[in-house]
């Protein structure tokens, strides 16, 4: 049986960068300010499933049409994931996840 889409309660954004990129990042940073978002730490070190240095952005489903639009078009050639908040975390950056960029993948066996 298909899910709902009020099976989303948000969604997140992990930017990604490294050493060369993350003045870029720090600008991206800056620009997401214009929106509902929560932006989360720097974290140089990998956390999670991520395979390269990160931050997460999360908003909610209703801030979905104006912060993926902007990221599309603003992400000076960073990376980004964008997956929704389900409660599967597995499935929302496996399945259910979309990339700008590269499709950099994540480590599975952290869920």
């Amino acid at each position: 049986m298909p899910r709902p889409a009020a099976d989303i309660k948000g969604y997140h954004a992990h930017i990604y960068y490294d050493p060369e990129t993350k003045a870029a990042a720090a600008r991206l940073r800056e620009g997401l300010s214009r929106f509902e978002v929560v932006v989360g730490r720097w974290h140089d070190a990998l956390v999670g499933p991520h395979l390269k240095s990160m931050y997460q952005v999360a908003f909610a489903p209703e801030e979905f049409a104006k912060v993926v639009p902007w990221l599309m078009l603003n992400r000076e050639g960073l990376d980004v994931l964008v997956h929704p908040a389900t409660g599967d975390s597995k499935g929302d950056h496996l399945d259910r996840a979309l990339w700008l960029g590269e499709k950099l993948g994540v480590n599975v066996s952290v869920f």
